[in-house]
């Protein structure tokens, strides 16, 4: 599992000019990947290292300041450019086994570490908007 996390100072996604999940104020916006491999051992250890990263400001977590997170799905984190120009999409999970895991980390970001978490929707085109703040990018895997 694969997780793209950005300090945010806004963030929302839309479907459709419809939207679907937002940031409520300074957060963390996360893309998240899922490969074959994947099962609830990387979906504990992704969403502790995700709710417990000390990027925001004053070296604070989000569990810390009881900050949003605005999670979405992006298979394309697992793709693959050794070849050509054309990536490979292979290494990415399908969707009957990916979409349950995000799930589940969306459950454990709330449940587990008391976080306020909204979503894209899975499978979606989806547009995601946001202010990073900083910069601050961080990629993580379990």
């Amino acid at each position: 599992m694969r997780a793209v996390v950005q300090r945010a100072s806004s963030g929302r996604v839309t479907v459709d000019g419809e939207e679907v999940g937002a940031l409520d104020g300074p957060g963390l916006v996360v893309l998240v990947g899922v490969t074959h491999d994947d099962g609830p051992g990387q979906v504990t250890t992704i969403a502790q290292k995700i709710a417990n990263l000390r990027i925001l400001h004053g070296e604070k977590s989000a569990v810390d300041l009881g900050a949003g997170v605005l999670l979405i799905s992006q298979f394309t984190l697992y793709a693959d450019t050794a070849k050509g120009r054309r990536p490979s999409w292979n290494q990415a999970a399908p969707g009957p086994v990916a979409e349950p895991l995000v799930d589940a980390l969306a459950e454990a970001l709330r449940d587990q570490h008391g976080l306020k978490v909204a979503t894209g929707r899975f499978g979606a085109d989806m547009q995601v908007e946001l202010v990073n703040d900083g910069p601050v990018t961080i990629l993580l895997e379990a």
